[in-house]
């Protein structure tokens, strides 16, 4: 098969995975739901990927390298307030509900069951994103020190890891919340992570 031909197909079955993981959770799509989307045969989903999880490694990465794009445009620019750099970071992330609801919910399954390839390819990946946001940092922020940005870095990127579900609230769990008296303040994905970047960007950089 011709490599372009390859690298269509296997973005086409990451493309359905992508649409229907913002109708469905993790555990209730299947391959052979997938499949059933695709131009081609089920099984034949099976010659780029070894199962679920590697389709949704596949996604996961590529949500990355869309989000550094966004960082990208970021260091392009010549300077950025604090206040400026907390709200195009937010956005750049607000723009990728796919990316936070697999790391919030379904990473360690990918983890375990990907071949070390493809994990290995991933990180790579993230690896990138990690790297964009310090010379971010390095530019936009010149008195934070090595060791000031390795303390926003391994902050940001776990807080990144959990902050899905605060920003995607059921009906059924705002019942339950207002039931048990919980003062719970309900936030937009952009304003809990801009909360999030000026708080750790608080000192006068």
């Amino acid at each position: 098969m011709q490599k372009g031909k390859k690298e269509n197909r296997r973005e086409e079955v990451i493309d359905v995975c992508e649409k229907l993981y913002q109708e469905k959770n993790f555990t209730d799509i299947t391959i052979k739901e997938i499949g059933s989307k695709t131009s081609f045969t089920r099984t034949s989903i099976y010659n780029y990927f070894l199962n679920k999880e590697e389709i949704f490694l596949a996604l996961l990465k590529r949500e990355y390298q869309k989000w550094q794009v966004d960082l990208q445009q970021m260091l392009d620019q010549d300077q950025l307030t604090l206040e400026s750099f907390a709200d195009q970071l937010a956005t750049s992330l607000a723009k990728r509900p796919a990316l936070l609801k697999i790391l919030s919910s379904n990473f360690t399954d990918l983890d375990i069951a990907s071949r070390m390839e493809n994990l290995i390819d991933f990180k790579e990946s993230f690896g990138s994103s990690l790297q964009m946001v310090d010379k971010l940092l390095q530019k936009f922020f010149t008195e934070m020190t090595e060791a000031d940005r390795q303390h926003f870095l391994f902050a940001f990127f776990p807080f990144i890891f959990g902050v899905y579900p605060y920003t995607v609230v059921t009906d059924k769990q705002k019942e339950a919340m207002a039931a048990a008296k919980v003062p719970y303040v309900y936030l937009s994905l952009h304003d809990i992570v801009e909360n999030c970047i000026l708080t750790l960007l608080r000192k006068d950089y």
